[in-house]
């Protein structure tokens, strides 16, 4: 384990909403943060925390990895992130979790944000409020363990549509995933081919992504995750099969073999085949000025405005169609989407006002009542 402390920050710098709060953040124990390749959650956490540390806030980060960040203090559980466990092993996630409960004690902090499987365990012990990220699933053993801990965390979903998958879990509200949208390039005249871009699993669609670039005449390139036994049986068997001179396989992207295919790409395919509360990939591709071309699932219809930054397909014998008409779209109203509703800035302020709301209220009356009229204006968009 090791310990790094940067020099204090300015007192006079202090965030907008008030004074700054003392936030100890845990990570996932799997990859360094930020990532080098794969890792869209740890990527979302290591930009929120210098997020916070430019509203002024103090902030204690466990994590994996060298300190990569802008927080004050990091813990480093892991010298070298257990990447190759991930799937086999749930040994680091207790691990972080124990190293949480030693350094994370209630008189030294005002707010707990903690994005670890295991770590959320310790919340009921605590006289402050521990946020937790809902970065996957909300249903199955996912949303039974958070039911199980009750009004003991205070749970932030990454859409509506994910909160609606399970209104009746301790939603202190919900924030949208961010990128740094000015470190993608913009380009306005694309290439001629598509993009998908993801981890290899049957509900990401890797394998229709292709056929429907197929049919629409257009060549494809697929980069993305390819590392556990999943992932390769469903790519030998569904995706390696249909890969031809009009559809390469690049290998997983790093950060910047990803930014220059997202700024090349005509469009991004993304035929999601689950309600997935979030998309990444759809972000990153609209800060490049390039539309996405996606399935009615999840997250889908609160990310892409259909007609203006993509179109949204309820069927997939639309989607050929849908990647033709993705060249009426204009490359500079997809990435001004980005930079006004998922920027990281934007991201920042949702979970200041979030903490602010939670660090304010008494233990014993923190809201666990849902916005139902939000949900239902959701609702009725994805709907239309």
């Amino acid at each position: 384990m090791t310990i790094i402390e940067s020099s204090p920050r300015d007192p006079s710098s202090t965030p907008a909403g008030g004074s700054p709060l003392r936030i100890g953040v845990v990570a996932p124990p799997w990859f360094e943060l930020p990532p080098t390749g794969y890792g869209g959650t740890e990527a979302v956490v290591a930009a929120l925390v210098d997020q916070l540390v430019a509203f002024g806030h103090q902030v204690t980060l466990i994590a994996s990895g060298p300190a990569k960040t802008k927080a004050q203090r990091q813990v480093t559980v892991y010298e070298k992130p257990p990447s190759r466990l991930l799937g086999h092993s749930t040994m680091p996630e207790v691990i972080i979790a124990a190293e949480a409960a030693r350094v994370l004690t209630s008189d030294d902090f005002d707010i707990i944000h903690d994005h670890s499987l295991a770590g959320p365990l310790l919340a009921v012990a605590r006289t402050i409020p521990t946020v937790v990220t809902m970065h996957g699933p909300v249903t199955g053993d996912n949303g039974d363990y958070f039911r199980r801990l009750g009004t003991a965390v205070d749970l932030v979903a990454i859409s509506d549509s994910q909160r609606l998958l399970a209104p009746t879990l301790n939603w202190a509200g919900t924030v949208h995933n961010a990128v740094d949208v000015d470190s993608f390039p913009y380009r306005a005249d694309k290439d001629d081919y598509v993009l998908w871009i993801g981890r290899f699993h049957p509900d990401k669609g890797a394998h229709l992504a292709i056929d429907a670039a197929r049919a629409a005449g257009r060549r494809i390139v697929l980069a993305g995750k390819l590392n556990e036994r999943d992932e390769h049986e469903y790519f030998d068997k569904a995706v390696r099969p249909k890969l031809a001179r009009d559809a390469e396989y690049l290998g997983e992207a790093d950060a910047r073999l990803k930014r220059e295919l997202f700024a090349g790409a005509r469009c991004l395919v993304f035929p999601i085949q689950w309600d997935e509360p979030f998309g990444m990939v759809m972000i990153e591709a609209l800060a490049s000025g390039t539309p996405v071309v996606a399935t009615r699932r999840g997250s889908v219809p609160e990310i892409v405005e259909d007609g203006r930054t993509g179109w949204v397909v309820d069927d997939l014998a639309e989607l050929p169609a849908a990647i033709e008409r993705a060249g009426q779209l204009d490359p500079a109203e997809c990435r001004a989407s980005a930079r006004t509703r998922f920027d990281l800035p934007v991201m920042g302020r949702g979970y200041d006002r979030i903490y602010r709301a939670l660090v304010e209220t008494p233990s014993n009356t923190r809201r666990t009542a849902i916005d139902a009229a939000a949900l239902q204006a959701w609702g009725r968009h994805a709907a239309g």
